[in-house]
């Protein structure tokens, strides 16, 4: 699908209207640690950050994830704009080298996401349609489950997944308060069960702060840990 001249304009605004690096008040940076299959596979390396600007507030979130595994190295840089306090998407864009290597940019237009994608197969452009409660949670960018935190158990909400091209209906199941051991320690933490209308279930785990500890997607043998908290 073509997109008309307005809204790739929009897109450009809305790619290129992000903070410094140096800007806004930190609200959560760390590690991860990847598993895939059970083997060490990677790591992430991020920082969320909300920062005031003209017309508001907004939450930037980026990072650097390293896929390690010999037969699919690559290297993934997203970076997330999301409205506070809920973290509903209004921008994304994400540079990927190595396997898979591609540019994508997304962008929030007239009740509606524009995607422009560059990839060695060639240029596409693509639209979603963009809900109040929209959020991005990207393939392997563990991070992002830091918007979805607050979600109402038994209320459903719109996640797009870019670079897969897919969409689908994301519901937290169920909140258990319980222990977790990470490394060396044992964080207090809030266990979320997701379903998901992909077929892929999702388990997080969040502690006292709302950061992310831990990530589990059995379907993909894939798990996201914390390394850089104590307790």
């Amino acid at each position: 699908m073509n997109i008309r001249p307005a809204a790739l304009v929009a897109l450009a605004l809305a790619c290129t209207a992000l903070p410094a690096s140096g800007q806004g008040v930190v609200v959560d940076q760390g590690q991860f640690e990847i598993f895939i299959d059970g083997q060490s596979a990677g790591s992430e390396d991020f920082v969320i950050r909300r920062a005031n600007l003209g017309l508001g507030a907004a939450l930037f979130a980026n990072g650097t994830v390293t896929i390690a595994r010999p037969a699919a190295a690559s290297e993934l840089r997203p970076l997330l704009r999301a409205t506070p306090p809920d973290g509903q998407a209004e921008s994304y864009q994400i540079e990927v080298t190595g396997a898979g290597a591609m540019e994508l940019r997304l962008a929030r237009s007239a009740g509606r996401y524009v995607v422009t994608i560059r990839s060695r197969v060639g240029d596409e452009d693509r639209e979603f349609q963009a809900r109040p409660d929209s959020r991005v949670l990207d393939l392997d960018v563990a991070h992002h489950y830091y918007f979805v935190r607050d979600l109402r158990v038994d209320r459903s909400t719109h996640v797009l997944e870019p670079r897969s091209r897919g969409q689908y209906a994301l519901t937290a199941t169920d909140r258990v308060e319980e222990a977790l051991r990470v490394g060396p320690n044992v964080l207090q933490v809030r266990r979320v069960d997701f379903t998901s209308s992909d077929g892929l279930d999702r388990t997080v785990w969040y502690d006292r702060q709302g950061r992310v500890v831990r990530v589990a997607i059995p379907g993909r043998e894939y798990v996201a840990q914390r390394t850089d908290l104590v307790g």
